[in-house]
């Protein structure tokens, strides 16, 4: 798990961008079949798909590759209303991002299905859970979401893993050694999120102290008696 610390001066907030483009991907066994669906548009089984995985697995970054490729609009899903569908579907591709049981408006999801079939729209939808679980009312809802092809993003593996911490200090333009790489791969859990979490305190923390990115630094934030 990833140790906070209690900060005792501010370090300043600045904006990282994440660049979103293909050749920015990092491919590995995790993602490899979402990125074949990606590269096979237009030859998808279904004109719906959907990306499925935990967070930070990529969706959004894969699902942003496909809109930039077919020309898609992109929605959150929490934000559709049946009222604003028509205009979301009007390239005749759209990616609606994080679908969540929890705040889903299921006329608005029913009606988009519903449209996209009559236009031969494509959609992509993204979440973290399987749409055949999710527990809706309205029955022909629940049967389209369960007609879904689902493509899964698994755990990262420890090249891929790896990769991403690497990936992650660039993001952030901080320099590491294969030292840190290293020492941290093997002491964070191996997940998207605990990576990347991990990269923002610790350079958060560097920044706070203005002192360089190293294994010692690190070990501190993590509370590291070992090291």
């Amino acid at each position: 798990m990833v140790a906070r610390v209690r900060p005792r001066q501010l370090a300043l907030a600045l904006p990282h961008a994440e660049s979103l483009t293909r050749d920015n991907f990092l491919e590995g066994s995790a993602n490899a079949q979402a990125l074949a669906l990606i590269d096979a548009w237009p030859d998808w089984p279904n004109r719906v798909m959907m990306l499925v995985g935990p967070e930070g697995s990529g969706k959004s970054h894969l699902a942003s590759i496909w809109a930039a490729e077919a020309g898609a609009r992109s929605v959150a899903a929490h934000t559709l209303t049946p009222a604003n569908v028509p205009g979301e579907l009007a390239t005749g591709a759209l990616v609606v991002d994080d679908l969540d049981p929890a705040s889903l408006d299921e006329r608005a999801l029913f009606h988009l299905l519903n449209l996209a079939r009559e236009d031969g729209a494509h959609i992509l939808l993204t979440g973290r859970v399987q749409p055949s679980s999710f527990a809706v009312t309205l029955h022909d809802l629940r049967s389209r979401l369960r007609a879904v092809p689902v493509v899964t993003l698994t755990p990262p593996d420890d090249l891929l893993f790896r990769a991403l911490i690497v990936k992650f200090c660039a993001d952030r333009q901080m320099i590491v050694d294969e030292g840190i790489v290293s020492y941290l791969s093997t002491r964070i859990e191996r997940s998207f999120a605990a990576a990347r979490r991990t990269v923002e305190l610790l350079d958060e923390e560097a920044l706070r102290l203005r002192r360089p990115v190293t294994r010692a630094l690190a070990a501190e934030l993590l509370k590291d008696p070992a090291a």
